[in-house]
């Protein structure tokens, strides 16, 4: 992976687990946006899109991860879905000098889902999706 996943933690309280990354991308902010905040975009490295409408409040349903509603939209910053199933999802991106960014990801639900290392390969496959998009 030509970034490089700097941090992830896990934390269980009662039955909500989280799981924070800081994900390090050799990619302007204005490349990586389109991957966490459009169809297209979450198709081609986390998980397949029925429905995402962007913008606060819009519907999305993302088969495997739940079907919901955007809880939060900065448009080229922060992209929040939350789902029933699956919990809360949040890409925020911060600027890392002109050419790179950083990815600052959380994951927070219930019961048993997607597990640490479940994110680590999405992040992987990220980074691929990036190289190829470039």
């Amino acid at each position: 992976m030509s970034g490089s996943i700097a941090q992830g933690t896990s934390q269980t309280h009662g039955n909500t687990h989280i799981l924070h990354f800081t994900v390090r991308l050799p990619r302007a902010m204005g490349d990586v946006w389109p991957a966490v905040a459009t169809r297209e975009g979450l198709a081609g490295w986390c998980t397949a899109v029925d429905v995402l409408e962007p913008r606060l409040g819009g519907l999305v349903a993302l088969p495997g991860l739940g079907t919901g509603k955007v809880t939060a939209w900065d448009v080229d910053r922060v992209a929040e879905y939350t789902v029933e199933g699956g919990g809360r999802i949040r890409f925020h991106l911060e600027r890392a000098g002109d050419a790179a960014s950083v990815l600052r990801f959380t994951h927070e639900f219930q019961g048993e889902r997607a597990s640490e290392q479940d994110w680590r390969n999405r992040f992987e496959r990220l980074d691929e999706y990036l190289g190829r998009a470039a």
